[in-house]
């Protein structure tokens, strides 16, 4: 049997209870190979950690301290390009600010 490949994640969010929310969510999903290879809950950390690591998805919160989303995800682009992002936010704002072939954006309810 073949196992589907390994989607290694990076989650950027500041509020602790929904970073443990969403690992708890990720590890409880069956027939997914979804590891969390880091946590971190700043923009600035989330660009180095990204460089560093080199993940496969970013689920990334667009409402962070020290760098926001949106200005982390622009550099973030750049040091690790093959990492495909995912913004988290309860902030709704306009579409034009992403561009849709590159990202992907959810709602999160409160």
């Amino acid at each position: 049997m073949s196992w589907p490949p390994l989607v290694r994640v990076l989650l950027v969010d500041d509020f602790d209870a929904f970073r443990s929310f969403i690992r708890t969510t990720l590890q409880g999903l069956q027939g997914t190979q979804l590891q969390i290879i880091a946590e971190v809950s700043d923009g600035l950390e989330a660009v180095q950690k990204a460089e560093e690591l080199q993940p496969d998805l970013i689920l990334l919160d667009i409402g962070l301290p020290n760098l926001n989303g949106i200005e982390a995800a622009r550099r973030i682009r750049k040091r690790a390009p093959r990492s495909k992002i995912l913004f988290l936010s309860q902030e709704s704002f306009g579409a034009d600010c992403l561009r849709p072939r590159r990202h992907d954006r959810r709602v999160k309810s409160s």
